[in-house]
This record gives C-alpha cells, sequence and structure tokens, in this order.
C-alpha cells in the first residue's frame, strides 16, 4: 500500500470517528429536550387534573374550590394513577400541600444534564385560573 493510499486511510477513520461522536453528542441533547417536554406535559395534565380536583364539589370527591385536601402523600394519588409517581419520563410528586388557592406540583426528569449530577427539574403552581410550570434545573 502506497503512502498515498494509507494517508487516506488514515484520514477517512478520523472523520468517521469525528461523525460518531457528532452524533452521540446531538443524541443526548435531543434525548434532554425530549425529556424536559415530555415532563412539562406530564406536569401539566397533572396540573390540569388538580384543576378538576379544585372544581369538583366534596360530595363528588373534590376539593370544593380548595387545594387542600392535596397533601404531599396523597397528592399525587388522588390526581392521577401511579404510573404518574414515577414513569419513563421521570418523577412527579406535590412539592408544596394544597392551600385553599394553591398547590405546587414538581417533576424530575430521567435523563442526566450534561454536568452529568443533576436531572431536568420543573415546579408546577397551580391556582383556580390556570398553572405556569417553572424550570429549577
Amino acid at each position: 500500500m502506497g503512502q498515498q493510499q494509507l494517508i487516506l486511510v488514515i484520514l477517512g477513520v478520523i472523520i468517521v470517528g469525528i461523525a460518531i461522536a457528532v452524533g452521540t453528542i446531538l443524541f443526548k441533547d435531543n434525548a434532554i429536550d425530549q425529556n424536559r417536554s415530555q415532563v412539562r406535559a406530564d406536569l401539566g395534565t397533572l396540573a390540569q387534573r388538580a384543576r378538576q380536583y379544585y372544581l369538583r364539589p366534596q360530595y363528588l370527591g373534590g376539593g370544593g374550590r380548595s387545594f387542600a385536601g392535596l397533601t404531599k402523600e396523597t397528592g399525587i394519588a388522588v390526581l392521577a394513577s401511579s404510573a404518574y409517581t414515577n414513569n419513563k419520563n421521570g418523577a412527579y410528586s406535590v412539592k408544596t400541600a394544597g392551600t385553599a388557592t394553591e398547590l405546587v406540583l414538581f417533576g424530575r426528569g430521567s435523563w442526566m444534564l450534561d454536568d452529568g449530577v443533576n436531572y431536568p427539574e420543573y415546579e408546577c403552581t397551580v391556582t383556580a385560573t390556570g398553572y405556569t410550570i417553572e424550570q429549577i434545573k
């Protein structure tokens, strides 16, 4: 094999190696972005269920215009099945027990961030008129 052919083979191996490295980085970045979106969507679903609980009369198993029945221990179970406590997207809980006017939900994603230590985290504040989702990490 000539020197020119050997250089072309080495150059080809380097290019393939760089392409694999870039592909891996792009895959991980996309996976983190998708996980963030999924956690926000799950929190939105839980927030809507919390608002339904708020509006439902107490005699029908609701809060009767109060979030107070949604505690840290039982809040997620009241809002949804156990699938929302911990699913492929992340883990969810009631961060602050419900009061008459507000409930704070917490969601942690399942994909580790680029720092190798933390996971995406969000807080969702639910009120009678709507909800807001705020990114923590």
